[in-house]
């Protein structure tokens, strides 16, 4: 069976990442699966070529789809034929799905990925697209694949039609997220600080839905309890460089105890190395870093956004987004916890990933849907 996944862009985003996790996963003897990026290739891409999954970038520009990006699309398709058609992320369910009805593709699966999807904390174009697609979600695709329920809500609210809606949780790799001791010896002595001093992570992207400030005010008010701390950030647009993120920092004259490390390779490592790991979003689908962290056994401290709630249950700790003063009393509470009250809560966390959240379970569930285009 040939599939085509076609996704907006292959940067180190949430369903960039699921994307990568799932093909290598599948049964290729089973399902020929090509990529289609609607931008340019990223990092994830080199990932995807290596499990030698072939990847094209048509190289089009970000923002509103343009009737050219959907021939271009189109064309290669009909080259390509495949059985299925699935996109990611709200701009390839529009572009993709047009362009794959336009090559005479008629089995089209979406995939939607956020929750959120308001004024404060999306681009207009984002939002114009997400409303666009479910004036189209009755007849154009076939499936619309879902990545949590609180994502399964709000776009039945918006208008998509339900009966075609399914929920698919992402899944969590427990050989790559794992606990790892010498992760928390080595990421300290890398950021030149004590082995046991106390660190607080956050892994996103810098992106108004990840709500950076919300993090970085509660870091203030928690430094004021707990002078010691520090505070771990990495990911796309995270770095010194970045003049808002360091206005921020400056303000709260936090520069000594903030560790902005960019873009990283080794986010399973920075990962086992944190005391506490925090989702501080404004909105969020099922959030990776949140299953990601909980897998390496590192208690959370999440907003109450997307499935970010069910995710953690009783292994962690949930706050209001926008609410900075609870965010660090939350985060405090766990620091100031004996080691082996944040140890037991780890291995829980990891427990409840492995119980309902396992890569190779949410694989399965993706082959099962992908099979019904053949059953047919």
């Amino acid at each position: 069976m040939k599939i085509v996944h076609i996704i907006t862009g292959l940067s180190t985003g949430g369903a960039e990442m699921m994307l990568y996790k799932l093909l290598s996963r599948m049964n290729a003897d089973e399902f020929d699966s090509e990529v289609i990026s609607l931008t340019d290739a990223g990092p994830v891409a080199d990932k995807i070529k290596m499990l030698g999954v072939p990847v094209h970038a048509l190289g089009m520009k970000r923002g509103k789809p343009h009737p050219l990006a959907m021939i271009k699309l189109s064309s290669l398709l009909r080259r390509k034929k495949p059985d299925l058609v699935q996109t990611w992320l709200y701009h390839s369910d529009l572009i993709g799905g047009l362009a794959a009805k336009l090559a005479g593709r008629n089995k089209i699966y979406w995939s939607i990925r956020q929750s959120n999807i308001d004024v404060d904390s999306n681009k207009r174009s984002t939002i114009w697209v997400a409303k666009a697609c479910a004036k189209l979600s009755s007849w154009l695709p076939d499936k619309i694949i879902v990545c949590s329920h609180a994502a399964h809500k709000s776009h039945q609210a918006l208008g998509y039609y339900k009966e075609k809606m399914l929920v698919i949780p992402n899944g969590f790799d427990l050989d790559e997220f794992r606990p790892d001791p010498e992760a928390r010896k080595s990421v300290r002595k890398e950021l030149k600080l004590d082995e046991n001093a106390l660190l607080v992570g956050l892994v996103a992207r810098f992106d108004p839905q990840k709500d950076h400030r919300n993090f970085i005010e509660a870091a203030e008010l928690i430094r004021e309890k707990i002078p010691a701390v520090h505070f771990m950030l990495c990911g796309e647009g995270i770095d010194s460089g970045n003049t808002c993120l360091m206005q921020w920092i400056v303000k709260g004259q936090m520069e000594e105890c903030f560790h902005l490390l960019g873009i990283r390779k080794d986010v399973s490592r920075l990962v086992a190395a944190m005391d506490v790991a925090v989702s501080s979003s404004l909105g969020e689908g099922f959030p990776n870093v949140v299953g990601e962290a909980l897998a390496s056994s590192v208690p959370c401290v999440v907003t109450d956004v997307g499935d970010s709630a069910l995710i953690v249950a009783d292994t962690g700790r949930v706050v209001p987004a926008k609410d900075p003063a609870a965010l660090a009393t939350a985060i405090s509470g766990l620091l100031q916890a004996p080691p082996a009250f944040r140890e037991e809560m780890g291995d829980l966390a990891r427990q409840r990933v492995k119980m309902n959240y396992s890569l190779d379970s949410v694989v399965s569930k993706y082959e099962a849907v992908f099979r019904e285009v053949v059953d047919a």
